[in-house]
């Protein structure tokens, strides 16, 4: 009889919050650690979805994730729904990186303790660590893959910039880290940028503030939105005559946007060459990268991702702290942190970083050994 009450409990938890659950150890009715994620529309999240699941289960510990499918509301609502099923440690990845402040203000106030996944939470010292890839350094791989596929000593090479949300604190840091490298090139004139002209009118400029940075990325974003993504590529190549085609280097933000910037590129025919980043080493952007669709991907291995953040609740937990390699400031405090090591994935070593490494099977893609 218990037995049968308690999966009732757990399926009721998944029918009303419209969560997953994954049984363990944990309290009979109690959920352990909350895990809310932005959206299930997009393969990343769901892939840390089941990462998540399948870790803490073999850990022994019970977890429910909800996703806020890019609604600050609703994310409230997913963290107060947690609290309620007396969580002992949030995980949380915010849709909007400053309105998460006031979910995490709840869970802290609960006692609960607030790790800040893979995008940190801004405006709020209720954030006790912070899980994270170092995004400037994804910005950066993004740079300097393009740079080196510009041709030693030319000028005048069309350049198109694309970004994540305004929303999404990471989307910034993103842009940090590709500007650290493009600027200088667009600088020195070896790049025209062809679809933001506040980027050109801060070409000179190394280092920009965040409303600078606002500025060029609400030109050029994408709301992490495949149709709007392709939708923004479309009308950038309408806008631009010939000289601004040919060749073109793309600075896209994530596997989703490339695939549909790729596709925008692809179909017009005065673009006769390609070269587009991406990241999150997403299945269908491997396939598309062996087929020479796009050009590279950042691997953030969310396995390392997953583990740093349940060994950090289960060190929680067990009253312990989790290890600090870094800090970032959020606005209201220093964040403890663990940033994990990033993968410049291309053709050349896709089999090496994918299939091999056991991150996907061989069997999800064709033309592998090409």
């Amino acid at each position: 009889m218990k037995l049968v009450r308690g999966l009732f409990i757990a399926l009721l938890s998944v029918a009303v919050i419209g969560g997953v659950f994954a049984s363990g150890q944990g309290e009979a009715g109690k959920t352990q650690v909350g895990i809310v994620l932005p959206t299930k529309d997009e393969p990343r999240w769901i892939q840390d979805q089941t990462r998540f699941l399948d870790a803490l289960k073999a850990a022994g510990f019970s977890a429910n994730v909800l996703f806020s499918q890019g609604d600050s509301a609703k994310e409230k609502a997913n963290v107060e729904a947690l609290i309620s099923q007396g969580i002992k440690v949030l995980v949380i990845c915010p849709h909007d990186s400053a309105a998460a402040a006031a979910a995490a203000d709840l869970a802290a106030k609960a006692g609960v303790k607030v790790i800040s996944y893979d995008r940190l939470i801004t405006g709020t010292t209720s954030v006790d660590y912070y899980v994270t890839f170092d995004s400037v350094q994804v910005g950066a791989a993004w740079g300097d893959y393009l740079n080196s596929k510009v041709p030693a000593g030319t000028k005048n090479n069309n350049l198109y910039i694309y970004a994540g949300a305004a929303s999404d604190n990471n989307a910034f840091l993103f842009f940090e880290g590709a500007w650290s490298k493009l600027q200088p090139k667009i600088a020195d004139g070896t790049y025209i940028v062809r679809n933001s002209d506040k980027a050109v009118a801060l070409k000179d400029k190394a280092k920009l503030t965040r409303d600078e940075m606002a500025q060029i990325i609400g030109q050029v974003t994408t709301n992490w939105n495949f149709n709007d993504a392709k939708s923004k590529a479309e009308a950038n190549l309408t806008a631009v005559g010939p000289e601004a085609k040919g060749t073109v280097y793309i600075c896209a933000p994530n596997d989703g946007t490339a695939r549909a910037i790729a596709d925008a590129f692809a179909a017009d025919k005065a673009v006769t060459k390609y070269y587009i980043t991406g990241q999150d080493a997403e299945i269908a952007s491997i396939q598309y990268i062996i087929d020479g669709k796009q050009s590279m991907t950042v691997l953030k291995d969310v396995r390392t991702l997953v583990q740093d953040a349940i060994n950090a609740a289960v060190a929680y937990m067990k009253g312990q702290t989790p290890p600090v390699t870094a800090y970032y400031n959020n606005g209201k405090k220093d964040v403890p942190a663990k940033p994990t090591a990033i993968v410049t994935v291309t053709k050349e070593n896709v089999k090496k970083e994918i299939v091999d490494s056991g991150y996907w099977p061989a069997d999800k893609f064709t033309g592998l050994d090409k």
